[in-house]
């Protein structure tokens, strides 16, 4: 396996939706790029020293490795990108868990390049395909990858309101649990507005057509790809509001401060388990970021805890509605407390 998948000697390689991981620091990767659109694990590569992209341009790389995603769509157009970025006799090498349909993953493979190689290890599949665009190589089926290429490109979704994509959340249709949310929206809410975690601009949308009182709205999201979405479907609209798009990782705080902040905080990360400390962590820089007064509108499942850190963070909190297995919260922060006339801090000054 190590004289199939030795490192390139010149050129380097691709790595396409990189992590960082112990792995990258065995050894030595010259010429190493990672391409990754999740400011997060961006962020985490940055700062183990790897060069990183957003998304890597035409250059061609005699090694090209894939971390698939979930969503069917996006991994096959991922690799599609993979195969056509690999230079004359270059190789896809992906890898899956088991439990995240690494036998399918390799099946899907094989289908656009041929046979490929694999190994079982550590509840994880490793693939791989021969060398690819030379003489001998593997056979791509081209019709495939032409297909394959335009899988997760973008498109109209709910009768060409929005514009969305396979492989970011909710990418074809509105979620019910935003959808509840953008209804509780009161046409009073005013002011500098904030969506965290704001996917391809739904609740974005809803708050300037809901809220005419909105004077400006800044867009925190995490995935690169969903926000250059959010951009498509939010520019030109009618609202006089200053928009702002920031690919941000809202867990690392708010550069800003707001007078409302909406959310429908993400609670999951690659696997399926909950992870509601990442909601409870939204919900504690909305806390920090807004003004005196402000106002959080916050929707999650109902089962998920949310409360402690609600109660302890504002001074007013109310469940608005419960639906279909979600709440509607509207957290209110406190004013902070007015000093004593002076009359009164006489009067007890005089009392000790």
């Amino acid at each position: 396996m190590q004289d199939k998948l030795a490192w390139p000697e010149t050129g380097g390689a691709l790595f396409l939706r990189a992590r960082e991981g112990w792995p990258l620091h065995q050894r030595a990767f010259p010429g190493l790029v990672c391409e990754q659109s999740f400011k997060p694990d961006a962020e985490a590569l940055e700062r183990a020293g790897l060069q990183v992209v957003a998304t890597e341009g035409e250059r061609r790389h005699p090694l090209v490795l894939v971390l698939p995603p979930r969503q069917r769509e996006e991994a096959r157009a991922l690799y599609a990108r993979a195969v056509a970025h690999a230079g004359p006799g270059g190789r896809v090498v992906a890898c899956a868990s088991n439990n995240e349909g690494a036998r399918s993953a390799e099946e899907d493979l094989r289908k656009l390049v041929g046979p490929v190689a694999s190994l079982v290890k550590n509840k994880c599949r490793v693939f791989w395909s021969a060398p690819l665009h030379g003489d001998g190589g593997a056979r791509i089926d081209e019709e495939l990858l032409r297909q394959w290429s335009a899988l997760d490109a973008p498109r109209k979704i709910e009768g060409g309101r929005f514009t969305s994509r396979p492989g970011v959340f909710a990418w074809d249709r509105i979620d019910p649990a935003s959808a509840l949310l953008a209804a509780q929206l009161p046409p009073g809410l005013s002011g500098r507005a904030a969506d965290l975690g704001a996917g391809f601009g739904y609740l974005s949308m809803e708050l300037l057509e809901r809220c005419p009182g909105i004077t400006a709205l800044d867009l925190y999201e995490a995935e690169a790809r969903a926000l250059e979405l959010a951009r498509v479907n939010l520019t030109g609209h009618p609202s006089p509001a200053k928009l702002g798009f920031h690919w941000h990782d809202v867990t690392g705080g708010l550069p800003g401060r707001y007078d409302v902040i909406v959310t429908n905080p993400p609670f999951h990360i690659q696997g399926r388990a909950d992870r509601p400390d990442i909601g409870r962590r939204f919900i504690a820089v909305a806390a920090e970021a807004l003004n005196p007064r402000g106002s959080l509108w916050l929707v999650a499942n109902r089962h998920l805890p949310y409360e402690t850190v609600l109660s302890e963070s504002f001074g007013t909190v109310r469940t608005v509605a419960q639906q279909d297995g979600f709440k509607i919260i509207e957290a209110v922060k406190a004013a902070p407390a007015r000093p004593a006339p002076k009359a009164e801090r006489r009067w007890k000054d005089e009392r000790r």
